[in-house]
């Protein structure tokens, strides 16, 4: 049975675009990527005193499950150069489960939605580009609503080639 997963992509380090089009082109075959937003440079959130990231969320369409999906991208992230690192500090590619179709997950290793993509401009900005009216599951609120909430002053779109 086929899925639609949102992920978010965030990079900081090296070649931070790069990053973000390796870490897309190499979801296959597990996925099949139908929407891609624009890529967004955002200030460091947690942690301040490191780089600017470079943000962007995917729609796909993928045949896993909730923690094969997990399991894949963690696999995907080490193969493109992540190194573990603190909560919210540098890395050269992150990837994020948002939205697994309409469930609502918690386990130990995954929860479904992401349980803070509501406080993040960086995430709702590029995800609002590609599904502004995706309905939140728990909090029952589509994205443009969302958006609303929070600041995105900050957040501008990446020109940068």
């Amino acid at each position: 049975m086929e899925h639609i997963v949102y992920l978010a992509l965030g990079s900081n380090l090296g070649n931070r675009l790069a990053n973000l089009k390796n870490a897309v082109s190499n979801l296959t075959p597990q996925m099949n990527v139908k929407k891609k937003s624009l890529v967004y440079e955002t200030p460091p959130w947690g942690f301040k005193e490191q780089p600017a990231f470079l943000n962007q969320v995917v729609m796909a369409e993928t045949y896993l499950e909730p923690e094969a999906l997990l399991g894949h991208l963690k696999r995907l992230e080490a193969a493109l150069g992540r190194e573990p690192s603190f909560q919210n500090g540098p890395r050269l590619i992150d990837i994020d489960i948002l939205f697994f179709d309409d469930v609502i997950l918690e386990s130990p290793q995954l929860v479904i939605p992401h349980p803070r993509l509501q406080q993040r401009a960086f995430v709702l900005v590029p995800l609002h580009d590609i599904a502004p009216g995706l309905v939140h599951p728990g909090l029952g609120k589509p994205v443009s609503e969302l958006l609303l909430d929070v600041d995105r002053l900050n957040i501008v779109e990446y020109k940068g080639k």
